[in-house]
């Protein structure tokens, strides 16, 4: 039962990051008839902005990054939402508004160009900023209470929003130990313990150089190092106090029968973690607001009056172009959020990597499934691939032991046969063209 609850919320999860994604191709094939391919760069560009705001701006603003405020989240998903949204926009003025009457042809090789120019964009780097300022230094013998603490000789104040640094130096080792301080912004006095990540042995202490740094990371931009951790900027709850990450967990117990023939104890553990929430919530949100603005604004008619006849919405005075713009920052701004949601939940890949591509490829599938141009079935798209690739793998452990890895033959056995059954999807309406 844990394992089969584990993997439903795994798979809401899943589905919900595709469902948004999938609701920006979805949104741009109804208005242009035109897959952007470079949609799921833009998502990339949100998850790794998200990232660069919250190690760059945040500690600028006095932000503790260990025990971030409440407004650091939207702060920061707003500016993405922005960044995302003017890419959006430029991405659609200077690259698809100039091939509109073009073949088709030409516009999907321009998707593709596009979206390899964001790839190769975004594995550029170069520093904004650096520096190493000690600010106590000194050799003792001297621990904390416990192996990840450490004693200080002299008074030392620790400001908010910087990162510092234990650099342990064993005596006769040729390079220190890096430590990161996890103590709270203040003032401690001499003879204060301090807390860092990770512990430190007694053979390493014991005649040791302990030098605390003030460290202002380098930050490369566009992205720096892969793979990296964004912080983790969502609110912590108070259920579990050794476990504030998550909002609900319960401990199974059961019973397998062992090589002897005797029954064993044993005990699975449930999680629900508050960014799967949040992640649920958030899409939620979005797809609510976005489905009030497509069928009960007018902005919402002209889009679906553009997607229905591009000239016949021009004769009947609908500015096409701001539409069309329009449509692209909206899917931009979604796949700005999936991309922030993302990088709180995993860790982010240089964006020329596969895991890019392979999400992009799954939110593309679940347009399709569901019936692309349609914003109802991009959500249940989303959700299907994601239901069918997490059971699909969790049950096809029962059958061989490497039935993760062939997940996406099931994704894609999913696709043909939908294709072949329903070509326009699952909600997808049958359109003829005369020829």
């Amino acid at each position: 039962m844990a394992d089969f609850l584990q993997t439903l919320v795994a798979a809401i999860t899943a589905g919900s990051l595709l469902a948004l994604i999938a609701l920006g191709y979805t949104m741009v094939y109804g208005i242009l008839k035109l897959i952007n391919f470079a949609h799921s760069d833009v998502v990339t560009l949100g998850a790794w902005t998200s990232l660069t705001a919250a190690m760059f701006l945040l500690p600028r603003m006095g932000v503790d990054l260990a025990h971030p405020a409440w407004w650091a989240a939207p702060l920061v998903l707003v500016i993405a939402m922005i960044v995302c949204a003017v890419i959006g926009f430029g991405i659609e003025r200077l690259a698809y508004k100039p091939i509109r009457r073009a073949p088709r042809l030409n516009a999907l090789i321009t998707a593709i160009g596009v979206s390899l120019l964001l790839q190769n964009a975004g594995q550029l780097q170069y520093t904004i900023t650096d520096g190493v300022k000690p600010i106590a230094a000194g050799v003792t013998s001297e621990r904390g209470n416990d192996p990840a603490t450490i004693r200080l000789q002299t008074s030392v104040t620790i400001a908010a929003g910087e990162r510092y640094v234990l650099k342990i130096t064993p005596k006769g080792s040729p390079a220190p130990i890096d430590r990161v301080l996890t103590m709270p912004a203040g003032k401690y006095p001499a003879g204060a313990d301090l807390r860092f990540d990770g512990t430190i042995g007694r053979a390493q202490s014991r005649e040791a150089s302990f030098q605390l740094d003030q460290i202002f990371t380098p930050l490369r931009l566009p992205f720096g190092k892969t793979p990296a951790v964004a912080p983790y900027l969502l609110p912590p709850v108070n259920i579990y106090p050794d476990y504030p990450r998550y909002v609900w967990r319960h401990e199974f117990q059961s019973s397998f029968t062992a090589p002897d023939g005797s029954q064993q104890p044993m005990k699975k553990m449930l999680n629900i973690a508050v960014v799967d929430v949040i992640i649920v919530i958030v899409t939620f949100v979005l797809l609510t607001a976005l489905h009030f603005l497509i069928y009960h604004t007018r902005l919402g008619m002209a889009m679906r009056a553009v997607s229905f006849n591009t000239d016949y919405a021009a004769l009947m005075g609908i500015p096409i172009d701001r539409v069309i713009s329009i449509t692209f920052v909206i899917g931009a701004v979604l796949a700005a959020a999936a991309g922030f949601l993302y990088s709180q939940k995993f860790s982010l890949q240089q964006t020329a990597s596969y895991a890019w591509v392979l999400l992009g490829l799954r939110a593309f599938i679940a347009a399709v499934v569901g019936g692309i141009g349609n914003v109802r079935g991009a959500v249940l798209g989303g959700f299907l691939i994601a239901f069918v690739d997490a059971f699909g793998s969790f049950y096809g452990t029962y059958l061989f032991q490497n039935a993760n890895s062939y997940s996406d033959v099931l994704m894609f056995g999913l696709l043909i046969a939908v294709l072949l059954i329903k070509p326009s999807g699952i909600f997808g309406s049958a359109t003829r063209e005369k020829v």
